[in-house]
């Protein structure tokens, strides 16, 4: 018997719509305490200040557990990239994670998007321990280790991706976005304040995942 669960699709189905419902009232608590309390120093810098309890700082330099989990529902509250940072974020789980979702189930996705996010936050502690960034906060990496889930239960799904007029299979677009997350964190050359490890994390967090998931599902046929 095959353990994958089946549903009726859904657009919004319940676990998506609660993790995008709890990203978005985050970040608008963030935009309103950052603004109204006192800023917190991070480092050389200063953040917002619910912002700077929610994010992941380094081990030793301010690293408390819960932002293991924290982190993954703040976003950027300022700046030029603060409202695609969490828009980008929650349209790209809502296109890729409800397919998922709706044959999974929504438990099973639950634990494997929470799973992915602590996955990204542990490549990107130990990537700081080397080349140290500051704190860090997004969704990012738990979403990149749902893309990654996509491309392998749905390889051949053809994608268009901006400014290529062409559809690409989703196995080789989805490499080739982990390909230039690998480049820019090895080279550290975009210089665009991404924590391009943590992408990284949540995308072999998800890969291992889902290869033991589907080893398991393969030996429960019959």
């Amino acid at each position: 018997m095959n353990q994958y669960y089946t549903r009726p699709p859904e657009k919004f189905p319940p676990a998506i719509r609660a993790l995008i419902a709890t990203n978005v009232v985050v970040w608008l608590a963030q935009l309103i305490y950052d603004r109204r309390l006192p800023r917190v120093p991070v480092g050389d810098e200063t953040a917002g200040f619910l912002t700077a309890k929610l994010a992941l700082y380094p081990i030793g330099e301010g690293f408390q557990p819960y932002q293991l989990i924290t982190h993954m529902f703040a976003h950027a509250a300022e700046g030029p990239q603060m409202y695609f940072h969490i828009l980008f974020n929650m349209f790209t789980l809502w296109m890729f994670g409800r397919i998922l979702e709706n044959v999974w189930g929504s438990r099973r996705f639950l634990i494997f998007y929470m799973i992915c996010g602590l996955g990204a936050a542990a490549l990107h502690l130990v990537s700081e321990y080397f080349l140290p960034g500051g704190i860090a906060l997004g969704a990012s990496g738990a979403v990149f280790g749902v893309l990654v889930a996509f491309a392998m239960t749905f390889p051949n799904t053809e994608l268009y991706i901006m400014f290529i007029p062409i559809p690409i299979k989703a196995k080789w677009a989805i490499t080739g976005l982990i390909a230039l997350d690998l480049f820019f964190g090895l080279y550290q050359a975009s210089g665009d304040g991404i924590a391009h490890y943590a992408h990284l994390g949540g995308a072999i967090t998800g890969f291992i995942l889902l290869k033991i998931w589907n080893k398991t599902n393969r030996k429960t046929l019959y």
